[in-house]
């Protein structure tokens, strides 16, 4: 799973029927039709026919968690109106338990249980983090005649001790709507997909969305790829974002080498409109052959052709862990109940680590690059709990005040990635790094077979070398905070800085503009008079902007400005509509951007170079 925290944040801050037939109910298979055809009031109907039951009473559960979530969500709070009827079409008394499972009397007789489904970008609250909205990629969407974000978790259920039942599902959907996924239409109508899935857990794993047809396919050495796109005005298309997209793939899959042998491949790009009633939760979340990703519809391209490089990239490294590399509490996930690992500085942030170093690998980015993005990572794992063990933070992950410091897994996590390959890249002569542990961990473990939480870091010590084993134990395991300069001082990189350019209109989470609650109109803050920006356009604290280039702008769409104005250039012309005393005015002007002194770090030890390039192109 990847998150992340935009700027609309600073809105807050401004704010202080198919059925089976009745005999199929004693054949060892659970089938389900999902009717997205006939949308009522928002809800979609269920139907589930069971596999042969031989208790007097059967639970029928909908995840709580999923995995890659690291959250509890409680899915089964969107389901409601739930039946069950005999073969007769008589009814059995049915007790709900909790937010997530129902309990059905009589299930001897049990012929198919009913339900609706409401979906959950609707819920959300409009920050879409740090709050109890479940994450957008692994949420729901049902806007009939238009788009459907089937996270299957969300729909389907499962039957106690049932897990290891095969699937058949049918889903019924307009002819105007594709469902894009990576598992295999059986069915060749028009309107009406049917998929076999051997469990539940590969049904949970494979999303489908259901839109207007807008997809492309390629393949990278010997992987299918399928993008698919919904852009709710069509500003975005498949298609416009596809060459970026083939580009890092290809890298991704050239950095990996051997460790990879997955044939397909499905991105699923949903884009929000931001209205009240959509996804405000944007990042992506990872399965075996898919990733679902969520973003604003209203990114310029070159944002969200970035964004999709940071998140999709992410996603796709998931491949290596846990998808393939895990332990036990992945392999035999208990939806319900579940137990989570105490490695997530292996599957989230060693993966976050390889998302940034296969672009310096593969010569997306450059040295200068990488290095800022380390000292970002850096400065943002200070803002979080550093003296927090980090396998009892990711043990504890769904509790307070673990919960809390789950962000540090894409910082710290990722940092701590590094340190375990510049140790491995010393220790070897630059021979082995990290993806070499990880293909060694892959060839001892794989998709079939767990390890044992409490044996990790012992099977990694065995496979490189005692120093990397002090180094888990100590800042991993242990409290102790990790002294980056002194292992990337192994490499012949140190401190330093650099000019960085800030945004116009917030640093950090503290902005620049305020809104009046009123009118909705975004106005200069007092104290911000004295920025670059503002004292070049002689702008002063209340007044209000109305418009941007000739675009108005209020609290409605203060995202769109905070994001454009990430493009724009020091010096660029710029023309503002603003009200001062009551009156309108326009003004125009140049662009001068707030700059700041950042750390940031440089190769400065020549003797070490060969062992940097090693680390770095190796």
């Amino acid at each position: 799973m990847k998150k992340i925290l935009y700027t609309l944040a600073l809105a807050v801050t401004f704010w202080s029927c198919k059925t089976g037939s009745a005999g199929s109910a004693k054949s060892n298979i659970v089938e389900v039709n999902i009717n997205l055809t006939d949308v009522k009031d928002d809800k979609v109907l269920v139907t589930v026919t069971p596999p042969a039951i031989k208790t007097d009473e059967i639970i029928y559960s909908i995840p709580k968690t999923v995995p890659g979530t690291y959250s509890t969500d409680n899915y089964g709070k969107y389901s409601e109106d739930f039946k069950a009827f005999d073969a007769k079409g008589n009814a059995l008394t049915v007790k709900r338990l909790d937010d997530n499972s129902w309990s059905i009397s009589g299930a001897k007789k049990l012929s198919k249980i009913t339900y609706l489904v409401n979906d959950t970008f609707d819920t959300e609250k409009g920050t879409g983090f740090g709050n109890d909205d479940i994450f957008s990629p692994a949420g729901t969407n049902i806007d009939a005649g238009k788009n459907f974000m089937v996270n299957t978790h969300g729909f389907v259920g499962y039957f106690q001790d049932k897990l290891e039942v095969p699937y058949k599902v049918t889903i019924t959907h307009p002819e105007t709507l594709w469902g894009a996924t990576s598992m295999t239409d059986e069915d060749a109508s028009k309107t009406s997909d049917v998929f076999t899935i051997s469990r539940y857990a590969i049904l949970v794993e494979n999303p489908i969305m259901y839109s207007k047809p807008d997809y492309t396919t390629f393949n990278v050495n010997g992987m299918d790829i399928l993008i698919a796109v919904y852009s709710p005005t069509g500003k975005f298309t498949a298609e416009s974002i596809t060459p970026e997209m083939k580009t890092m793939m290809t890298a991704q899959k050239n950095f990996l080498g051997k460790v990879n042998s997955t044939k397909k491949y499905t991105v699923l790009l949903y884009l929000s409109s931001m209205a009240k009633d959509d996804a405000h939760g944007f990042g992506a979340l990872e399965h075996p052959t898919a990733t679902t990703v969520v973003l604003p519809e209203s990114m310029p391209k070159e944002k969200l052709v970035e964004s999709m490089k940071d998140v999709v990239s992410h996603e796709f490294f998931h491949i290596v862990t846990p998808l393939t590399i895990h332990s036990k509490e992945i392999q035999y996930f208990d939806y319900n109940a579940p137990k989570m690992s105490e490695h997530l500085w292996m599957y989230e942030g060693v993966t976050e680590y390889f998302a940034n170093l296969f672009q310096i690998n593969q010569g997306l980015i450059d040295e200068a690059e990488f290095y800022t993005r380390i000292a970002d990572k850096i400065e943002q794992a200070k803002g979080l709990n550093d003296t927090m063990s980090f396998t009892l933070m990711s043990k504890n992950v769904l509790e307070q005040p673990y919960k809390d410091q789950y962000l540090n897994v894409y910082q710290k996590g990722a940092l701590i990635g590094m340190c375990i390959d510049i140790i491995i890249r010393e220790k070897s002569n630059g021979e082995r790094g990290i993806l070499d542990l990880m293909h060694k961990l892959s060839n001892e473990y794989g998709v079939e077979k767990p390890f044992n939480d409490s044996e990790l870091f012992a099977k990694i010590t065995s496979l490189t070398y005692p120093e990397v084993g002090e180094f888990l134990n100590k800042y991993v395991a242990g409290t102790t905070p990790i002294p980056y300069d002194f292992y990337l001082a192994k490499v012949g990189v140190t401190k330093a800085t650099e000019k960085k350019a800030g945004n116009p209109f917030i640093k950090g989470q503290t902005p620049f503009i305020t809104v009046d609650k009123a009118t909705k109109e975004i106005a200069v803050r007092p104290d911000s008079e004295s920025i670059e920006f503002y004292k070049n356009l002689n702008l002063k604290g209340g007044d209000k902007i109305l418009a941007v280039n000739n675009k108005s702008y209020n609290l409605d769409n203060i995202y769109d400005l905070v994001t454009e104005s990430e493009n724009w250039k020091e010096n660029d012309p710029i023309t503002l509509k603003v009200k001062r005393g009551g009156k309108e005015e326009t003004i125009k002007g140049t662009v001068k951007l707030p700059y700041e002194q950042a750390e940031t770090f440089k190769a400065t030890d020549a003797s070490k170079e060969k062992l940097k390039n090693a680390w770095l192109k190796g």
